[in-house]
C-alpha cells in the first residue's frame, strides 16, 4: 500500500463538493493507493508532463509517485472540464 499525501489545493476542492462526492473521490484515491501496482499510470502531456491522472466520475485527480518511497501525491482534483 501506498502512502498518500495531499495539496492543500486537493483540500480545497473537496471542500467545496458535497460530502457524497467528496467521499466518493476519497474512495478511488484510497483504492489507487492500495492497488497502484497492478494499475498502469496515465501520463499527461504536454504542461503537465511527469503527472498523471486517475478519472472518478466527471472529475480528474492529478497525481505523481515514487516507487521508491511508495508514496503518491495528489495535486488537485477538478472537474474534467477545467482539466
Amino acid at each position: 500500500m501506498y502512502q498518500v499525501e495531499f495539496t492543500p489545493d486537493v483540500e480545497t476542492d473537496l471542500a467545496h463538493w458535497g460530502t457524497s462526492t467528496a467521499q466518493r473521490v476519497l474512495k478511488r484515491l484510497r483504492w489507487l493507493a492500495d492497488n497502484f501496482d497492478a494499475t498502469t499510470p496515465e501520463a499527461l502531456t504536454g504542461q503537465w508532463h511527469g503527472v498523471f491522472k486517475l478519472r472518478v466520475g466527471d472529475y480528474r485527480a492529478l497525481y505523481t509517485f515514487d516507487r521508491t518511497k511508495q508514496k503518491i501525491t495528489f495535486h488537485f482534483v477538478r472537474h474534467r472540464s477545467e482539466v
